[in-house]
């Protein structure tokens, strides 16, 4: 099945004028209401009129996430508050949040873009479709909820935890679908074969996104559940879950590239690189009203094919993600930094500078242990005044992180030295 065949199945010469004509339109319109935008192509020596088409995207200046960081909260909204009806956000490296909102035009592309991607995933209107990500500023919960809603399924928003609570209304409700991370279905999927439930489920689909996962990962839930588990790719920044999601031949990410024009460039050069060569992935937002984005360098590592699928679809295809050309981690779907840890820890003035971040997969759920140097002056013996100390790190780096880690204390000088770049993280999790 195919949500949108004029869109999704266009012959490349119309995705390239479509795009062209968008691109043009977008540019003018940052131009024109974004004074950041505006100065950075004027120190750039670029006016609208001297992009005409694809042909001219690269003459245009990348975005990052210092860009959002530097005028936050709402430097980059294109529109008035007034016209602003919801927004999102997510961590960032300093522990301030990365903000964006969203139009209602936004919202319904928002919504339509879901919707390809669960059609991709063979849902119709007929299915119950169970939405386990968390809800709030975090865009999985909503966007899944919204997209499931706009193609006429029954959304039952359970949100995250309460594992109990999941497993009842899967088996009372029927429920035939569920979105959530894949460490997390792993995760009930234990639950579900300790309680003996699989017969009572109708369970035939997922939708898995917000963290790595691997294509053993997938094909173990297929087998332990009797489903067909899909990938789903976003990031707030260019809307959220629904920039790309697998169809039922699992070759590949179709990218709505009607709404988001990717590039894969070279970390190194900055250069676009070929189809099929890993570089970093690209976006500009072609359609979106309220954070508009101009190649908005993601940091995720992956290759791309414009050729045809299988399914029908000519939309760009992105390979499974190699990793990332920065040092954030994603850990239960949240973005972690290590100079967030770092930065909570010296606030405190409580503990050396020196940590190291310990990340695993126990259980299928990804856990994070952080072992922290204590001051010499403020390491004591006495347990108590340790697990007062413990729990307030642990307090202050739940705080920064928006998740729960493990804190372990150890005595000062005792984490290994470097005299090049420290090691601060072991990521222990398969992501290959």
């Amino acid at each position: 099945m195919i949500w949108n065949e004029a869109k999704e199945c266009m012959s490349r010469d119309e995705m390239h004028n479509l795009q062209s004509k968008r691109l043009v339109k977008q540019v003018s319109y940052v131009y024109h209401n974004v004074e950041y935008y505006r100065k950075k192509m004027q120190a750039a020596g670029i006016e609208p009129g001297d992009i005409r088409g694809l042909e001219d995207l690269t003459k245009l200046p990348f975005t990052t996430k210092n860009d959002l960081r530097d005028t936050y909260p709402t430097g980059l909204f294109a529109v008035p508050r007034s016209q602003i009806v919801r927004i999102h956000a997510s961590s960032g490296t300093t522990g301030k949040a990365t903000v964006v909102g969203y139009t209602r035009r936004d919202i319904e592309i928002w919504s339509e873009c879901v919707a390809r991607i669960m059609t991709m995933a063979d849902l119709t209107n007929e299915d119950t479709i169970q939405v386990s990500y968390g809800y709030g500023l975090f865009t999985g919960g909503l966007g899944a909820h919204y997209g499931a809603e706009y193609i006429g399924a029954t959304a039952v928003p359970t949100s995250t935890g309460n594992t109990k609570k999941q497993l009842a209304m899967m088996c009372d409700l029927g429920v035939t679908a569920i979105c959530c991370t894949p460490s997390y279905l792993m995760y009930l999927t234990e639950a579900i074969e300790e309680q003996g439930l699989l017969p009572k489920l109708k369970l035939r689909r997922s939708i898995n996104g917000a963290e790595p996962w691997t294509e053993e990962m997938r094909k173990q839930l297929e087998e332990r559940l009797h489903i067909h588990a899909h990938d789903i790719y976003g990031l707030s920044e260019i809307m959220g879950p629904g920039v790309a999601g697998d169809c039922v031949f699992h070759k590949g990410l179709h990218v709505n590239e009607d709404h988001f024009l990717p590039e894969i460039i070279s970390p190194d050069t900055f250069e676009t690189v070929d189809d099929g060569v890993t570089g970093e992935l690209v976006f500009t937002t072609l359609t979106k009203e309220g954070i508009p984005l101009i190649r908005y360098r993601t940091k995720d590592l992956t290759s791309i094919t414009h050729e045809k699928c299988e399914c029908g679809r000519t939309t760009a295809r992105l390979s499974r993600f190699k990793g990332r050309s920065d040092d954030m981690l994603i850990i239960r779907g949240v973005n972690v930094f290590p100079s967030q840890v770092e930065a909570a820890l010296l606030e405190m003035g409580e503990t050396s500078a020196n940590y190291l971040m310990i990340v695993d997969r126990v259980n299928n759920l990804d856990t994070l242990e952080i072992q922290v140097e204590v001051d010499e002056k403020f390491f004591s013996d006495e347990i108590r005044e340790l697990e007062n100390l413990t729990r307030k790190i642990a307090h202050n780096l739940q705080q920064a992180l928006l998740i729960q880690p493990k804190v372990t204390l150890v005595e000062p000088k005792t984490l290994q030295r470097s005299e090049g770049k420290a090691v601060r993280v072991i990521d222990k999790r398969k992501l290959v």
